[in-house]
């Protein structure tokens, strides 16, 4: 992840531990979505916690570079990690969890979403991109739990959620765990209208699509602007943006100068335009 505040404030998992699952199923969703599910193996030890929850995603590149993955990422042990030659180094990206499901048809299963980019949209299709679009049933992964952070305060009477088609898994867990009674609106920019999905979230909260219609603008730009344009509801609002850097960093700068409190805003950047993922 790229710019973010949300470190000190994120949930942790009890016990995290690595993870190995398989691949179930990958399949393509949309337009510029494709959906890998995971299960097997430890998928029986991985706690749900909703909201945004992410994890460190290790895709192997030989026959046993999963040995070579930490069973706890520490400063140390990433070192270590990094000296491991590239031949033999498993791929690590960070990704959210999309959906569980603990009694699946196949056990319990994670559902994952991986973007897939346009050449003109400012970034070329990463080493995990490109194996979501490749991989078959029964490829092996390890994973890291990484806990959430989304961190609404107790009394937040309106909820914000900014994101870019990258953050789209991220607002879909949130809205699944908001209280019933929550309010606020939910902003998410995707490449095109057969991008969307159905999310299902409070009826307090309202979830509103910004579709990209210049194929070459730089993701985030539209639903920056959008969100730009809203009066910020409630006395004690909350604020998470989640996505390409320049929408997080643009808004949050944005939103601080409209007079929302810096510690009401969680923003987190998932990547940057111009590089892969």
């Amino acid at each position: 992840m790229a710019a973010t505040n949300a470190r000190a404030a994120r949930t942790k998992p009890a016990t995290p531990e690595l993870l190995v699952l398989d691949v179930l199923e990958s399949r393509r969703v949309s337009p510029h979505m494709v959906r890998v599910t995971l299960g097997g193996r430890d998928a029986a030890t991985f706690v749900p916690l909703g909201f945004d929850q992410w994890f460190r995603l290790f895709i192997p590149v030989s026959e046993n570079s999963l040995a070579r993955v930490p069973a706890k990422l520490t400063t140390l042990s990433y070192v270590r990690f990094l000296t491991v030659s590239k031949t033999d180094r498993p791929v690590l990206r960070n990704y959210t969890v999309r959906a569980h499901r603990p009694d699946g048809p196949r056990g319990p299963e994670i559902d994952v979403d991986f973007v897939v980019h346009d050449a003109t949209d400012g970034g070329d299709a990463g080493p995990a991109t490109t194996w979501a679009q490749e991989c078959r049933p029964g490829a092996t992964v390890a994973i890291l739990d990484e806990g959430h952070l989304y961190a609404a305060p107790a009394d937040t009477d309106h909820h914000l959620v900014v994101v870019d088609e990258s953050g789209l898994p991220a607002a879909a867990g949130i809205l699944g765990s908001l209280p019933a009674d929550a309010r606020g609106t939910v902003l998410i920019e995707v490449p095109s209208a057969e991008d969307r999905q159905d999310l299902t979230g409070p009826e307090g909260v309202r979830v509103e699509y910004v579709v990209r219609t210049d194929p070459h603008a730089v993701p985030g730009r539209a639903v920056l602007a959008v969100a730009s344009a809203l009066e910020v509801d409630g006395a004690a609002p909350y604020v998470f943006v989640a996505g390409e850097q320049g929408l997080v960093t643009d808004l949050r700068r944005h939103l601080v100068q409209r007079g929302v409190p810096k510690e009401r805003i969680t923003f987190t950047g998932y990547w940057r335009a111009g590089k892969s993922r």
